[in-house]
């Protein structure tokens, strides 16, 4: 049987206040869309997108701190590379790209859900810290397009440094060493991993200590002060994959002694540097058989230079600072098609 006609005519009227209050919603959802970003910047730009320049916007200064925006084009050597970087939020919706960096969002996802955000509008994620120090990761899925990190894997790649070929083989020429093994370290954590390692390792051999809590080492007296050394511990805080900073990159590498290594495996090593150009503590059933290795190594002049004969072909470039990673995400917007699926497991991948 058929509702009684009362009940029939009740439904038309709901029904007929449901498609009012879902019509008022997409006219609502229009208007704050229009009047936060202006008809003429929904509309394509008649430039061709690599014969511009991109306005990129800085959602947050990484950390609070700020710099200097810099000339792309000039930075990397790429004619044509020009971005316009802001941290003017007024200038959302007019932004070819906005960089969120992850220590100072994550903990804001609901209201970034809610912005009224364009659908060709790259969002980047940005994050050069570890999965262990990176907090709120799983709130970060399906809210950007597009990841940058020193993962090799990232859309972006910034790497905390990289080896550059140079143009023709080298001389090597190597610092003068007077002492053995040096360690520079500011978060110590008598738990953490490296910690634990340095402590059974100091049994064996000395190993000089700067940072806090240690021998005080000026930033400025950094890289002469490690040259001196035979050694040089860039022991990582975390082990993740490709999380090789500038522990290595800086202070081993570019004050020309060798790194001994705790971070990632060795063959993940190996994708950045010569296998023949680091000691990885892996390679040693305990602490005491690294230290007898060093003294070894450390008192044989010819195999000792053999850790170097990488540099006759290659020169370690540093990748830190914020204004050359934001130059890579313009470099990498100018020659790459755009893509808008979102990053769905953010969280899952980057752990």
């Amino acid at each position: 049987a058929y509702p009684p006609m009362e009940a029939r005519e009740g439904w038309k009227i709901s029904f007929k206040k449901l498609l009012n209050v879902l019509l008022f919603s997409v006219i609502f959802s229009s208007f704050l869309i229009i009047s936060l970003c202006p008809f003429g910047s929904l509309e394509p730009d008649a430039v061709p997108r690599g014969g511009r320049s991109l306005t990129i916007l800085l959602w947050t200064w990484p950390f609070g701190s700020s710099f200097n925006f810099t000339e792309c084009s000039e930075l990397l050597g790429v004619p044509g590379c020009h971005c316009h970087f802001t941290t003017n939020r007024s200038r959302f919706c007019r932004a070819d790209a906005v960089i969120l960096h992850h220590r100072d969002v994550c903990g804001d996802r609901e209201r970034l859900a809610r912005l009224p955000r364009l659908p060709t509008q790259p969002w980047i994620w940005l994050n050069m810290e570890s999965p262990s120090h990176s907090s709120n990761l799983s709130a970060m899925d399906n809210l950007f397009n597009l990841t940058m990190s020193y993962r090799r894997d990232s859309d972006i790649f910034v790497p905390y440094g990289e080896l550059q070929l140079l143009g023709q083989p080298q001389p090597v020429t190597i610092p003068h060493k007077s002492k053995l093994v040096a360690w520079v370290v500011s978060n110590w954590q008598e738990e953490s991993h490296r910690v634990r390692y340095y402590q059974e390792l100091r049994k064996h051999i000395p190993v000089d200590v700067y940072g806090k809590n240690h021998t005080p080492l000026a930033q400025d007296k950094l890289l002469a002060t490690i040259s001196q050394y035979t050694f040089y511990l860039a022991f990582e805080n975390s082990q993740h994959q490709d999380y090789i900073t500038e522990k290595l990159w800086r202070n081993a590498l570019s004050s020309g002694t060798i790194p001994v290594v705790l971070g990632p495996p060795r063959d993940n090593y190996e994708r950045f540097l010569p296998p023949d150009s680091f000691i990885h503590v892996d390679d040693f059933g305990s602490a005491q058989e690294l230290a007898r290795f060093l003294f070894e190594l450390a008192w044989d002049a010819e195999r000792y230079r053999g850790y170097f004969q990488w540099r006759r072909w290659f020169q370690p470039v540093l990748g830190t600072g914020w204004a050359w990673r934001l130059c890579r995400a313009c470099h990498f917007l100018h020659t790459t098609e755009p893509r808008y699926r979102p990053v769905s497991h953010l969280a899952a991948w980057f752990m």
